[in-house]
């Protein structure tokens, strides 16, 4: 998975993958392509989410831990 990848643009890219895959315009032959790229951006945007989730919740403990 790309470093620069940023987590709207894997949805995005997800997305497109979805659309493809529900308007039937993915060929059969790359299903299992789109299927196993869709694959690795969910866990990245995952990832970033619960990254993120930590980062919040860190930031959050500090403020109250400041006004205390």
């Amino acid at each position: 998975m790309e470093n620069k990848l940023t987590y709207d643009e894997a949805f995005k890219e997800l997305e497109a993958i979805k659309n493809e895959i529900l308007n039937e315009t993915i060929s059969v032959d790359v299903l299992s392509e789109k299927v196993k790229r869709a694959s690795e951006l969910i866990a990245y945007c995952q990832e970033k989410l619960r990254a993120t989730e930590t980062e919040v919740n860190s930031i959050i403990s500090n403020m109250k831990s400041e006004k205390q």
